[in-house]
């Protein structure tokens, strides 16, 4: 029930009122005694909210439901432990550029700064993960500051917002006003690019011989995929995706070299460290991309278009660094590119090394091979549903082995690297899509960080597919400590785990364990036809590594294990 301006009403009730103007259809949170208020109105008003099991699965939700959606998910906690338990999901959502409003309850005014009970300083605690935060000290600033935190949050570089809301302030009444100008002194992100920087990009792709666009979340939450597939295929540029950016181009488009960085493909590697002209679009340039900067595109001019201007230069010194909206950039280049370059030997020389130097591993009828899993999943479901991770070696083989072909079908931890965020994320994907079919792939650690949601695939009839890689191990971990510290398994081995079919069925969900790799596919077709939730337990071999790699210090041409025959023993 939306109800008109000017009317009387508690803070808890404009709270809920604002919400319904910014048209949010679905919360997930969690209650607690500074939130009553408003989960009183919930009660009364009715939007629809979603009970996760405990406060990181909730924002992990909403953080899934963004980025399938593109609208800003929405996360509602208590004080205290409330609100600090979703400070890993603020984190991740800041470093990955997700937007999100989430609300805190908080102590009333008048104990704030007295070390009431369940209370905690979230304001101060989330001034440096958040786009920015609010406490609400007025009731007549509710509305207001509503407005301006979906705002923020949508606009410009997409992020977190968090709104603290005093109990008080949300039992105390006022009137109501909601308008629809949103001015925000000092915050006006530039969208359109500046005329003679995109020239200057015109002419560097008039010199160059060997170009290259690496594509990363920004075209994403920029809309600007169909843009960027239009100028690849008009100027037959090779393309990189950045792990986040994967979807941008499908992955089986002939100018698509794959994702680059630490493990990526051969081929986005080596066009990364040859080419002489880099057209990054929307992307970090963070270290798991770059390797060593001192051996990052030795000989590129570097063009860095992004909408927030903290980020160029910030790694990477930008010969031609372009602050504009990916999309608007993309739109400038497709008219102002008149004449496309002649780059065909660039590209059969890419296209030869995709060819020569692919992505590999070692069948074993004895074991399931994770890879296998990934190409067996993709093959399945033909591309298409939706795929979340956790993080970890499971994470980097689905990114490699699972060829997205749809922009926000790819949802991971990437800057923060968070265990325990796939298979909340995947709910969320799945209330933001709730046709298609959503995969969790997670490993046999990151799944028991937040596996207690597994209560809201019964309760809410979720079609989730759960795909527990299980290696019984911390898989990157055990990876690096092979390789880098003689084999000293400090503390990764994890010789005792849960039954996850009888945990599955606990929760009254479907089970299905996998352990002969001649099943494999059977198995996963049975679960993808299945018309409920299903857990997999994938027991796969537990000493598989990640490869290729580049190892920390290393750059773009000095990758380990391109080859079955160049692994570091």
């Amino acid at each position: 029930m939306t109800m008109t301006d000017n009317q009387q009403m508690t803070g808890a009730s404009m709270l809920l009122q604002a919400l319904a103007r910014e048209n949010v259809d679905v919360v997930f949170g969690y209650p607690g005694g500074a939130i009553l208020p408003t989960y009183d109105e919930i009660y009364k008003q009715g939007i629809r909210h979603i009970l996760a099991r405990h406060e990181q699965g909730a924002i992990h939700a909403a953080e899934g439901y963004a980025r399938v959606s593109g609208k800003p998910g929405v996360c509602i906690v208590t004080s205290g432990p409330g609100a600090t338990n979703v400070v890993t999901g603020l984190a991740d959502a800041m470093m990955d550029s997700l937007p999100l409003v989430v609300i805190t309850g908080q102590v009333p005014t008048s104990l704030v700064g007295s070390d009431a009970f369940q209370e905690a300083d979230i304001f101060g605690i989330t001034m440096s993960i958040t786009k920015h935060n609010y406490q609400v000290k007025r009731v007549e600033d509710l509305p207001r500051i509503v407005q301006s935190a979906f705002h923020i949050a949508t606009t410009g570089r997409p992020g977190p917002v968090v709104i603290d809301l005093p109990k008080d302030v949300s039992l105390a009444a006022g009137e109501f006003s909601y308008t629809t100008d949103v001015q925000l002194s000092g915050y006006t992100p530039r969208l359109i690019p500046k005329a003679d920087q995109v020239e200057k990009l015109v002419e560097a792709l008039q010199k160059a011989r060997k170009p290259i666009i690496l594509a990363g979340a920004g075209v994403l939450h920029a809309q600007a995929s169909p843009e960027l597939k239009q100028f690849v295929e008009n100027n037959q540029i090779p393309l990189v995706n950045t792990l986040l950016g994967l979807g941008n181009l499908s992955g089986d488009h002939p100018l698509n070299l794959g994702m680059g960085g630490m493990h990526g493909t051969y081929s986005s590697n080596m066009a990364l460290h040859e080419c002489d002209l880099l057209i990054n679009i929307g992307a970090r340039f963070d270290d798991r991309l770059t390797g060593n900067l001192e051996h990052f595109a030795p000989n590129a001019i570097v063009a860095h278009i992004d909408i927030d201007p903290a980020e160029l230069g910030k790694n990477v010194h930008a010969h031609i660094p372009i602050l504009a909206d990916a999309k608007e950039v993309l739109r400038a280049l497709l008219t102002a590119v008149a004449e496309p370059g002649s780059y065909q030997e660039w590209v059969e020389h890419c296209q030869q090394n995709q060819k020569e130097y692919p992505l590999w591993y070692d069948l074993d009828d004895a074991v399931v091979k994770p890879q296998a899993v990934m190409e067996a999943l993709y093959k399945v479901t033909k591309g298409d549903a939706i795929i979340t991770t956790d993080v970890g070696q499971h994470q980097m083989w689905a990114a490699q082995y699972y060829k997205f072909a749809k922009p926000n079908y790819w949802v991971t931890s990437g800057g923060l690297g968070t265990m325990g965020f796939g298979f909340p994320a995947a709910i969320g994907a799945q209330f933001a899509a709730p046709n298609k079919t959503v995969v969790a792939i997670t490993g046999d650690g990151g799944f028991q960080m937040t596996l207690q949601e597994l209560a809201l695939l019964k309760e809410y009839a979720l079609r989730v597919k759960v795909l527990v890689i299980n290696n019984g191990c911390l898989g990157m971990v055990r990876q690096w400590q092979e390789l880098f510290f003689e084999e000293r398994f400090s503390h990764s081995l994890m010789p005792v785990q849960p039954d996850f079919v009888k945990l599955a069925e606990a929760y009254d969900v479907k089970g299905i364990r996998v352990e002969d790799p001649t099943k494999l596919e059977a198995a996963l077709q049975e679960a993808m036809t299945y018309p409920g939730p299903v857990v997999m337990d994938i027991r796969v071999a537990a000493s598989e590594n990640v490869y290729p790699m580049i190892a920390p210090g290393k750059g773009h041409h000095e990758m380990e294990g391109v080859t079955r025959y160049d692994k570091q023993a």
